[in-house]
């Protein structure tokens, strides 16, 4: 990842808001500039090489959604956090759905905005960089090459859909995943609406690699949105709902 500042567009239509933002992202260490509406943020992402956008779903004129939408168009990989209206699951879901990488929920907390921002500037440089041959969290290690699994140095066998299913969670380590997307990402196109299919193996998963299944720290719940991958040793990003959906 580059040593320069991690450059910011904040689009809200609340001037309060986006001074607020501005003051708290530049001191943790973001450039940072602003816009009112979808329409000043479309502009923008063409004129400047923005590495994130902290975009409102709720805005007169362009609504949120749709500006991701375009945004992700015409730059595949800006990481775009959505600011969504808390315990509104589905907005959570459209957001990502229309290409976000990641919401918070208003009232904003700075500490969860920042580690979700991070998480997703970690995510668009990995997706940019070589994939590497092994990936760790914790007390995991996972072998993309060789499709092995050690689990405090001690080989965990799994199946093969367990095996692409954990190696594509710890990719996109600290990124919400829905439940259609890892459906069609490692079942295929047709697929989209097996929850049941899919928390089975989550389950399986969580009995092989948590201390305890029932209190997990690494594969968590998104309550009706899916799951995120979360590294136990990464103490800047927040614990959410483990509770199954």
């Amino acid at each position: 990842m580059s040593s320069e500042p991690a450059s910011v567009l904040v689009v809200d239509d609340e001037p309060s808001l986006r001074k607020t933002l501005r003051t708290s992202l530049t001191a943790s260490g973001f450039t940072v500039e602003e816009a009112r509406n979808g329409e000043e943020a479309l502009g923008a992402v063409q004129q400047n090489p923005f590495d994130l956008v902290l975009l409102d779903i709720n805005m007169p004129g362009t609504g949120g959604i749709d500006t991701c939408r375009k945004i992700r168009t015409l730059v595949p990989q800006i990481g775009i956090v959505m600011i969504t209206v808390r315990d509104s699951e589905n907005d959570k879901v459209k957001a990502l759905d229309a290409g976000a990488d990641d919401y918070v929920t208003k009232p904003v907390r700075l500490r969860e905005l920042v580690a979700r921002l991070r998480a997703v500037l970690r995510r668009t440089h990995f997706s940019e960089a070589n994939e590497p041959e092994t990936l760790e969290a914790g007390n995991l290690e996972i072998d993309l090459k060789r499709r092995l699994l050690r689990r405090n140095g001690e080989h965990v066998h799994l199946s093969p859909k367990e095996f692409d299913l954990l190696a594509y969670m710890m990719q996109h380590q600290g990124i919400p995943l829905t439940h259609t997307r890892l459906l069609r990402s490692l079942w295929g196109p047709e697929y989209g609406n097996e929850l049941e299919y899919l928390r089975s193996y989550v389950k399986a998963l969580r009995k092989k690699i948590e201390i305890d299944p029932a209190s997990p720290q690494y594969i968590l719940t998104e309550p009706w949105v899916g799951y995120r991958f979360r590294n136990p040793s990464d103490a800047d990003v927040p614990s959410v709902s483990v509770e199954e959906d």
